[in-house]
Formats: structure tokens, sequence, C-alpha cells
């Protein structure tokens, strides 16, 4: 049965912290390709045709080796080095991409994802339509042609993500995915990251995903592995960090988070950043 009330789980995320994909390769790949991991930096590889092995280092906790042999994507949404080994006479056919997310590897995504995740492309309902336009943007060249693949790239990941919270027969990791993944829990979670400035009591988080405070409480916590109180106080520094870079004033950026005024914020921030101060963590991460 149809749901009347259908949910959008990841444009009020998305809406405020951005990723961004970068198409850096298109073609075969022939003998050992190696690929490093640089702090906050993912990767997005599409193998179009062929087969390959895929090797990891064991500090890594991933296998040392694994097999793709059909049509896949290979998604690392963390940094971490891998290499792809390929028949130097038959190389398989890849287009790849880096993908940045907004805060690097403190987006509550990223936090939630596996550490690789391998996706048959038959899998994937609606994904076809990208790809050939994808791989017929990395062929050719056109005006335009990387701003569009690198847009392309974003859609196909967002196909990936609602892939992911739309499997009911492979359990998620305990963390935010997983609790997008709950219909109730996705409600107040949707409605915290859509209206994060709002008077977010436990009662009224819990009214939003139809549930009694205390069963609130407590799924979101087994699901989500955070307090309702602790997301969304991250949620809401992660925000303001955002806006912070961007030249938003203390104060404008209290009020529209929720908080009395700019030294409630500032409070919370140095509490969360070991003491430091906005500005202090401004002029830091600059």
């Amino acid at each position: 049965m149809p749901d009347d009330n259908p949910l959008d789980r990841l444009s009020p995320l998305f809406e405020r912290l951005r990723l961004r994909a970068s198409l850096f390769h298109t073609g075969p790949l022939c003998g050992v390709t190696h690929f490093d991991a640089r702090p906050g930096r993912g990767f997005l590889h599409v193998m179009r045709s062929g087969q390959m092995q895929v090797r990891h280092a064991a500090a890594t906790g991933l296998a040392k080796q694994l097999w793709v042999r059909e049509p896949s994507l290979l998604f690392y949404p963390r940094p971490l080095a891998h290499d792809f080994h390929n028949a130097p006479a038959e190389g398989s056919d890849f287009i790849c991409a880096t993908v940045d997310f907004d805060q690097g590897d403190g987006h509550p995504l990223v936090q939630a994802l596996p550490p690789l995740v391998v996706l048959p492309l038959a899998r994937v309902e609606g994904i076809t339509a990208t790809l050939a336009m994808l791989f017929g943007e990395a062929e050719r060249v056109r005006c335009g042609q990387r701003l569009l693949a690198d847009r392309l790239f974003e859609v196909l990941l967002l196909q990936l993500l609602r892939w992911m919270l739309d499997q009911k027969d492979t359990p998620l990791p305990v963390g935010l995915l997983r609790g997008l993944a709950d219909t109730r829990l996705a409600r107040s979670l949707t409605a915290l990251h859509a209206r994060p400035g709002e008077a977010w009591s436990l009662t009224r988080m819990a009214e939003e995903a139809g549930m009694s405070r205390s069963r609130f409480a407590e799924a979101f916590r087994a699901v989500v592995g955070q307090t309702p109180a602790d997301y969304l106080a991250q949620w809401r520094l992660m925000i303001a960090r955002a806006e912070l870079r961007a030249g938003k004033p203390m104060k404008q950026l209290a009020t529209e988070l929720g908080y009395a005024n700019a030294s409630a914020l500032s409070r919370l921030f140095a509490q969360r950043h070991g003491g430091l101060s906005p500005r202090a963590w401004l002029n830091g991460s600059a």
C-alpha cells in the first residue's frame, strides 16, 4: 500500500551539509592503481565492464582481497587507501570521482556508513539513465563537461543512499542512516534536519515520531547511537560551523538555531571544541 505521506529523508540533510563530487578518471585501468587516503575525502568508482581484484591493507579492517566480477559501484565514504588490480590485456572500464562531504569525517552520514559499499549496478532501480549520461559526458569533451559530470556523480551517490535506505534485508550500522531507514524515527530526524531552530523538547520529538517519550528515547539511542538531545546539539553545531565559515554573525546564527543569545551558543561550542571559542576555532580552521 503506498504511503499517503511520503517523507523526503535526504534533502533536508544535504540542503544544510552538502557533498561535492569531482571526476578525475575515465577509461580503462590496467595493472595496479593505487588510491591514497586523504583527510576528509572519499572515493566513488563505477566499473562498467571487466573484472578486478581490490586490495586493502590489513590495518583498514576490510578484506585484504576482494573480487569484483560484474559491473558495480564502489563507494569509500571515508579516507581509506585501496588498490585496484586489473589484467593488463583486459583493463576494466572505469569512471572515478573523489567525494568531499561538508565537515569531512564529521558529517553524520559519513560516520554512519560502512567503510566500503560494493553494489552491483543491476540491483539499483533507475540508475541506468544516470550512468548513461555520466559515461556520455565523460567520453566527449563539450562545454560544461566536467561540471555536469560532477553533478551526475552527486546524483549517483544520492541514488545509492536512497537504495540503502530502502533495503529491508540488509541491516545498516548503528547511526544516522539506520535512523533514517526507521519509519518512525525518520519523521523526527527529518524534522530536526529541516527545522533545527525550533524548540525541540523530547516530548515534541517523540510526537513527530508518533511514539511515547520513553519508547522514543530508548529507540533513538539504540538505532542512532546517541540521545535525541545530543544528536540535536551535534546537528546544530555542524550547521553553526558551516555558517561561521560562510561569514554569518554569531548573533544571527544563535537566533536561527534556537538559542537565547550568542553567549549560549558560544558556551555549547566551547564545550564541544576543547574550550575553543567560535572565533578561535574559525581562525584555526582557516
